[in-house]
């Protein structure tokens, strides 16, 4: 895709969700952010929000994340799913935040995935949101699949398509660009069932093009070359017939 289609379709979304959250997550502080980043993965921001409150009374920080028992951790982010592996990877990630870090959160890309349980996606939240920097695009589920149907990048490995929104859009664009795709992704394009036909960005869309413009003109020109029925004889058309 051209970048001045890709910037057509940043417009339009931007008419259409004119308000974005500051983040989907509820948190008071950058630890408190990191760690329900780390629980989001493979689970819905609503879960994490119920979950994080009763997480942050017992530990608040890093220090006493890192020196809980491993057992409460786990039955506190349960409903999480994948609670034994998440247990662990906050539990050592507040560990060597601890221990590298002075239990602060580090400001760059680079420095977030050293820690354990933190990827591109992890580090790219953090610094946006936390410290209003900007080093990538953040890819998660949405932003992967609308990524692919709108026509943004035809890769499936994350850390390509984050490369072509990059290459796509101006950097000052990146931040807005993952809030318009996945509130667009949970009101309109959502994985079983997009809703093409309300889709404000059908017209530019090459899932929309492949798919449902490609089926509308089939079902056009079986239209058109429909074979008429047979027009019913009358004694009149009968008569012409017969000269």
């Amino acid at each position: 895709m051209e970048s001045i289609t890709a910037l057509k379709i940043y417009n339009i979304l931007k008419i259409e969700y004119p308000d974005i959250p500051r983040s989907f997550l509820e948190f008071k502080n950058c630890y408190q952010l990191l760690i329900a980043v780390i629980l989001s993965a493979q689970c819905t921001d609503k879960m994490v929000n119920i979950v994080t409150p009763k997480l942050f009374a017992a530990y608040p920080d890093a220090q006493s994340l890192a020196s809980g028992n491993l057992d409460d951790i786990m039955s506190i982010i349960k409903p999480t799913g994948f609670f034994q592996n998440k247990a662990k990877s906050i539990k050592n990630c507040a560990a060597v935040l601890v221990e590298k870090f002075d239990s602060k959160v580090p400001q760059t890309v680079a420095e977030l995935i050293s820690l354990p349980g933190v990827g591109r996606k992890t580090a790219n939240v953090v610094t946006q949101i936390a410290f209003d920097k900007t080093e990538g695009v953040v890819i998660d589920t949405h932003v992967k699949r609308l990524s692919n149907r709108i026509g943004f990048s035809l890769h499936d490995d994350v850390d390509k398509i984050e490369t072509d929104l990059m290459k796509l859009f101006d950097i000052k664009l990146w931040k807005p660009l993952t809030f318009y795709l996945i509130l667009h992704g949970r009101n309109i394009c959502n994985a079983r069932k997009p809703d093409c036909d309300h889709c404000v960005l059908a017209a530019l869309c090459s899932y929309y093009a492949d798919n449902k413009g490609a089926l509308a003109a089939t079902d056009k020109a079986v239209q058109k070359t429909a074979v008429k029925p047979p027009l019913k004889k009358t004694r009149a058309t009968a008569k012409k017939a017969g000269k």
